[in-house]
């Protein structure tokens, strides 16, 4: 039973508010101890542990209380001015943070949180009072955390068994429409008799495979059901929530002159000024809708600031950690995104400051030695550019060697000696998103292990993103993040293969030409062709898809892969159009990212290109 059973709405209540106390207590002891003197900043710190303490004190959590009020006394102590701020004082306070979230969570589970650890709380206390206590015992807890190798890289999920009368090698449509939009409650008796009389035909005759799943093979009556979404909030300006309700408003103030114009045809009239109104209204429609579904994108656009700001305490714990003195600046926290998009980005930017900090940093004895401040800076920026945004984290460090870094790929194996020998400064700086890539010889609590950057560039990739890496020795490194706004619309090229349509991101689309099979020439073990001078690769899709065909393709896409470009076959193409996707829960077939549906409700597979063509291209 609930410790909190007779007040949960007061808990999730407390906690959502609280959360975000614990966020700008924490930011502002950050900015505490590079502004010691800042009254302001040190009341604000105060009045944020005073709140929580009071809502804990309503909830009867006498551990969170107890926990609050000696993080108080000793905040009181420092707003008189008997104490001072220093680090070792900072450490302790942070430490006690750090512990209140912990407890925030065991309450939101509905446990009462366990006490404080006693050496914690002696150590407010005595901080409190003026005399010694042990910091480093308390150091590190929140540094340790999103260490290499906790973010999770997705894996394929091993092959389902081939449905009862599905021909080999042809998609199970039906399996992967119910598996993005859900199945209806029930299937028609007429329409699931024929559907396995059909599907079992092919088993015995040998015949060709069923034509691609349509929504009408299903009963009409039924909805789809999707998958049950995740829970999640999301902070809205009201503002935007208004524009959204008088859309919806418009809408139905539309779907009411439609209705009287259906009535209109019905009782037979269809002159010239009819079909006049009726366009007028389709365009006004078309229009409203273009608008709402814009409204609602830009609900889901969230500022990074919020997320950014979080870093600064990660920083700061690791160097205390390490001996350095850093300091994390943050621009363009208004630069907003995909609520999405920012979540999925926390684990590789965690990744990526703990990177600057742990490696590119100098030791200040290090610094002083080359001339450089002893304070090492890691600065991290958003901005956007286009339908894109753009994320820098940067240091002024030791940088990274590209010859050091050659070096190490050949004695880790993650690359041969003679693959080494010919790549040029900035293909050596890539090496490190290699799996298995570290330049550190002995395994720590931060790095060594190998496991990391080839992480942050898997996830930076699945938001369909890219990232690169520029670096100097001893001037430090930047690495660069570049990211769709939001991933709910992809702006697609629809093709056809085998009468059934795909889609591939416009992305990745360069260009579309005619595939002659006369200028198609084998080169090894492959096939390829001279477009302007330039030889590329050829790829026939249904070859990739594993589906049989008996005519070669006679069109051809030009995409980019990476640096390199290819020329993938299809049959056809329909025209450029902007899709949501939706994921086939449950499944995952090689080189799709989800589905949709074409305006005849046809289903569409996005393609996922970089997962089809690998160990090919």
């Amino acid at each position: 039973m609930s410790a909190f059973s007779d007040m949960q709405d007061l808990l999730a209540d407390f906690l959502t508010e609280a959360a975000d106390l614990l966020d700008d207590v924490d930011i502002g002891l950050v900015e505490l101890e590079q502004r010691p003197h800042d009254t302001g900043l040190l009341n604000q710190v105060f009045r944020g542990f005073h709140t929580v303490k009071g809502g804990a004190g309503f909830l009867e959590a006498t551990p969170l209380v107890e926990l609050c009020h000696r993080g108080e006394n000793l905040l009181d102590q420092l707003r008189s001015g008997a104490l001072r701020v220093t680090p070792e004082i900072m450490d302790v306070i942070l430490a006690a943070t750090g512990e209140v979230r912990r407890m925030f969570a065991e309450m939101e589970r509905g446990a009462m949180p366990e006490p404080a650890p006693e050496a914690l709380l002696r150590a407010l206390e005595a901080a409190a009072k003026g005399e010694s206590f042990d910091a480093r015992s308390l150091r590190g807890t929140e540094a340790g955390r999103g260490q290499e190798g906790t973010a999770e890289v997705e894996t394929a999920a091993p092959a389902k068994p081939q449905p009862p009368g599905q021909a080999a090698g042809e998609p199970d449509w039906l399996g992967y429409y119910r598996a993005a939009f859900g199945e209806p409650p029930g299937l028609s008796s007429a329409t699931t008799a024929p559907a396995q009389e059909q599907a079992q035909a092919p088993r015995e005759s040998g015949a060709p495979a069923s034509k691609p799943y349509r929504p009408e093979m299903l009963s009409p009556s039924g909805g789809a059901q999707g998958a049950a979404a995740k829970d999640s909030t999301i902070r809205v300006d009201t503002a935007r929530f208004d524009q959204i309700l008088n859309l919806s408003g418009e809408i139905g103030l539309t779907k009411n002159r439609l209705s009287c114009l259906r009535d209109t045809l019905l009782g037979g009239r269809r002159d010239e000024a009819v079909a006049e109104t009726l366009d007028a209204v389709f365009s006004q429609l078309d229009t409203l809708v273009s608008d709402l579904q814009s409204a609602v994108m830009m609900a889901r656009m969230q500022p990074v600031g919020r997320v950014f700001q979080k870093y600064s305490r990660l920083a700061r714990d690791l160097a205390r950690q390490l001996g350095k003195d850093v300091e994390l600046i943050i621009t363009g926290g208004e630069t907003e995104v995909d609520k999405t998009i920012l979540d999925e980005l926390n684990d590789p930017l965690v990744h990526l400051i703990r990177n600057a900090v742990d490696h590119g940093i100098e030791t200040m004895v290090e610094r002083r030695s080359v001339g450089k401040p002893a304070r090492g800076t890691v600065h991290l920026s958003a901005r956007q550019t286009g339908d894109s945004i753009v994320v820098e984290v940067s240091d002024d460090g030791r940088g990274m060697d590209p010859e050091v870094i050659r070096r190490k790929a050949v004695e880790k194996g993650v690359i041969g000696a003679e693959e080494a020998a010919v790549l040029d400064h900035a293909h050596c700086l890539q090496l490190i998103f290699l799996p298995g890539f570290s330049t550190r010889s002995e395994v720590s609590d931060l790095s060594g292990r190998g496991v990391g950057m080839d992480v942050v560039k898997t996830n930076i990739e699945k938001l369909k993103g890219q990232i690169d890496i520029h670096s100097s020795p001893g001037m430090g490194s930047r690495i660069v993040i570049s990211l769709p706004l939001t991933l709910a619309i992809l702006p697609v090229l629809m093709l056809k293969l085998l009468d059934q349509p795909y889609a591939i991101p416009l992305s990745v689309v360069r260009e579309i030409i005619p595939l002659r099979q006369e200028d198609i020439h084998q080169v090894g073990h492959g096939q390829a062709l001279s477009l302007r001078g330039e030889v590329l690769p050829v790829f026939d899709l249904a070859a990739l898809l594993g589906r049989e065909r008996e005519q070669p393709p006679s069109l051809a896409v030009v995409l980019a892969h990476g640096e390199r470009q290819l020329v993938l076959g299809v049959d056809g193409f329909i025209g450029q159009d902007e899709v949501m996707i939706k994921p086939l829960e449950g499944i995952h077939p090689r080189g799709v990212a989800g589905a949709t549906l074409s305006g005849d409700g046809t289903l569409v597979l996005v393609l996922e290109m970089k997962q089809l063509l690998e160990g090919v291209f």
